[in-house]
């Protein structure tokens, strides 16, 4: 049973200030989908940007030679796992919190959660700068010999990046600001900026000004530290300040409920990330020809994957104002059309492989046996699209209604108890090489899909929900 609130919802998040009062079911899901598909698409496109800025230093010095690419490549690797994707785990924790506190009526409660969070990723970036810091020791400890210099290079990188990780982290809290009252091009904006001058950037100080390869984390550096510079000018010169909050005492307090948000959403991201990490190292062993097929699945998987992630973040948001505004009739409706959302973005991917499956192999090499290898698992690749993308969906449902815990120890237990260990043994046991381990994530994430989609089906109590929204305020 999810009662309706009796009030009008006249935020902007929600254009219809007579929605709130919907009851039929045909009119809520076309108004949900609507909205839901009004955020998804600019924030698909800023998605799409920013991974792209992040890793547009391999186009940068592309041209130098072999190792250089190799140490963008290990470097950016290393920047990811440890720290852009802590930032963006941690900071889906605002997915909650933000949009329930501007759906509760507490505007101003947004800018103190983004505060707290970004204050909290600032101290964060002490131990991550330490470690990048001392890359290059930790490379030429684990690397072989061979790649000395390639270790070093990886080094030079990430202690020139670690000047951009402040900005990058207060950039991915300071866009769920946004997020939170519904101006998803924000973001977008900001990001189209900062990739250009990124672009610029990379050509002047590479190639211009011929310093090599030292250039690329430069430039990056500067972008990342101007994506939230750029969004103050935004909340200053074109709105959004409504919900910002006084800098006071108060940002020192408050964490413990934020981090027993935090700590599992970050969970959640690290432990599918790192799961697919797991696949391209298992990869290697199988041999070169495994090595490239896979890294060409999973960038490929990766592009699509922000697809889904676009229609995650934009559903859980807009649910989690729901839920902070008692609107829990339009929050079950509205989580039942994102999670179809997904599906039909998940079968869209699909489709767009199969149509595909005659190129997109030839975008990654020309080399035969390659080629045959990855026309030969993009079938199964095409069919992974659906599962993730609705696991995608239901993960950032669970950050909607509070409950990230759920999710992360519905992630830990199926990937690493189950995907990853079946994949293991199809892989290696049974000789059934990357379509094995490709195998062990599709039944890992059909899992996720199982238990996470009982738990909306016919456990989640969207009255507690919002009634813990209500007191995390």
């Amino acid at each position: 049973m999810v009662p309706e609130s009796n009030g009008t919802e006249t935020s902007p998040l929600l254009r219809d200030p007579e929605a709130g009062n919907r009851e039929s079911t045909k009119s809520g899901w076309r108004l949900e989908f609507s909205i839901i598909s009004n955020y998804t698409a600019p924030l698909m496109v800023a998605l799409l940007l920013q991974h792209a800025l992040t890793g547009s230093s391999i186009f940068m010095v592309g041209h130098l030679g072999k190792k250089e690419i190799g140490a963008v490549s290990l470097a950016n690797l290393t920047a990811q796992i440890t720290g852009y994707f802590v930032f963006q785990g941690l900071a889906t924790c605002l997915d909650t919190l933000c949009p329930q506190a501007y759906g509760s009526g507490k505007p101003t409660m947004v800018g103190l959660h983004v505060q707290r969070l970004t204050l909290f990723m600032l101290l964060l970036i002490i131990p991550i700068g330490a470690i990048w810091f001392n890359a290059d020791r930790i490379f030429l400890f684990i690397l072989p010999d061979e790649s000395r210099e390639t270790a070093i290079l990886a080094g030079v990188y990430l202690r020139i990046a670690i000047l951009g990780a402040p900005g990058y982290a207060c950039f991915e809290s300071g866009k769920r600001f946004f997020q939170a009252q519904g101006m998803f091009g924000a973001s977008l904006v900001v990001l189209l900026v900062c990739s250009a001058l990124n672009i610029f950037m990379g050509w002047l100080f590479v190639w211009k000004l011929q310093w090599g390869f030292v250039g690329a984390p430069i430039a990056v550096a500067i972008a990342n530290s101007l994506l939230p510079v750029l969004l103050a000018l935004y909340v200053i010169f074109v709105n959004g300040s409504e919900c910002w909050h006084p800098i006071s005492m108060e940002v020192w307090h408050g964490w413990g409920p934020m981090l027993r948000l935090a700590i599992p959403s970050w969970l959640m991201i690290e432990a599918e990330v790192l799961a697919w990490e797991f696949m391209t190292i298992m990869s290697s062993r199988l041999g070169a020809t495994e090595l490239a097929a896979q890294a060409a699945l999973s960038t490929l998987a990766d592009f699509a994957f922000q697809v889904s992630f676009s229609i995650a973040v934009a559903g859980g948001t807009h649910v989690a104002y729901l839920v902070g505004s008692g609107f829990l009739q339009r929050a079950a409706t509205a989580s039942r059309v994102m999670v179809f959302s997904s599906f039909g973005a998940g079968i869209a991917n699909m489709v767009v492989i199969f149509a595909l499956r005659g190129v997109i192999p030839g975008l990654f090499s020309d080399i035969g046996e390659v080629w045959h290898y990855i026309y030969f698992l993009l079938p199964l690749g095409a069919v992974v699209q659906i599962s993730d993308a609705v696991a995608t969906s239901l993960n950032s449902l669970l950050r909607a209604v509070g409950r990230p815990d759920l999710g992360s120890y519905v992630q830990l237990s199926v990937y690493y108890l189950v995907g990853l260990p079946l994949g293991v043994v199809l892989a290696f046991v049974l000789d059934w090489s990357i379509f094995g381990l490709w195998c062990g994530i599709l039944v890992g994430q059909a899992i996720i899909v199982l238990v996470e989609g009982f738990y909306f089906w016919k456990m989640v109590d969207w009255e507690k929900a919002s009634q813990e929204a209500v007191e995390r305020m």
